[in-house]
């Protein structure tokens, strides 16, 4: 790849400013690529090698609980999509990364990343801040199941992605709260 999409090195420039020669660096271990709604770029079951940047679109990470899928996290471009227990621990998933409006991404190889930190700390750093706070997110959304009714949790949601509603089949935001698709019906009802 020859240079990374402006929409991502904003996404970077969030988290770390890093020099333009670490941004040719990370280009060179990365490709752009296109996905059509409904096609999972990581099933069940793979290891996970890559990590995986929605520049347009949206992603989700879903998995299987006694037959029922469940959504475990959007990804609306621009944001990071990746396996984290899987890449960094170097074993295969439980869950997948499915594509739900036609996307662009860019791909990253990881190995050549972390090959890249020893070369570029800018790269690290950067890599690191935007890791945390995919860490921070997770735990923010495991205290919100812990802390707060489904009502709250819609509503939150709502806020944070006012667009969602639009974007994303009601039975994905119904397994992203917990909750059945009868009981996120009833609580749409009841605050309009």
């Amino acid at each position: 790849m020859d240079t990374l999409p402006p929409a991502l090195i904003r996404f970077f420039e969030q988290y770390h400013a890093v020099s333009g020669e670490a941004l040719a660096a990370i280009a060179d271990i990365s490709e752009p690529f296109w996905v059509k709604k409904n096609t999972e770029i990581q099933p069940v079951g793979r290891t996970c090698k890559t990590i995986y940047f929605i520049i347009e679109g949206i992603a989700r990470i879903h998995y299987y609980k006694n037959g029922t899928d469940i959504t475990e996290y959007f990804a609306f471009g621009p944001d990071i999509v990746v396996r984290a227990e899987s890449l960094f621990k170097n074993q295969p998933s439980q869950k997948a990364i499915e594509i739900i409006e036609n996307a662009q991404l860019v791909a990253t190889d990881a190995a050549r990343l972390f090959q890249l930190y020893d070369r570029q700390p800018g790269v690290e750093r950067l890599f690191r801040k935007i890791f945390e706070d995919c860490y921070v997110d997770t735990i923010n959304r495991l205290e919100s199941i812990q802390f707060h009714t489904a009502k709250e949790r819609y509503i939150a949601l709502l806020n944070e992605q006012p667009k969602l509603l639009q974007r994303v089949s009601l039975k994905h935001i119904a397994s992203y709260l917990g909750i059945s698709q009868v009981t996120l019906s009833r609580i749409r009802a009841s605050i309009r």
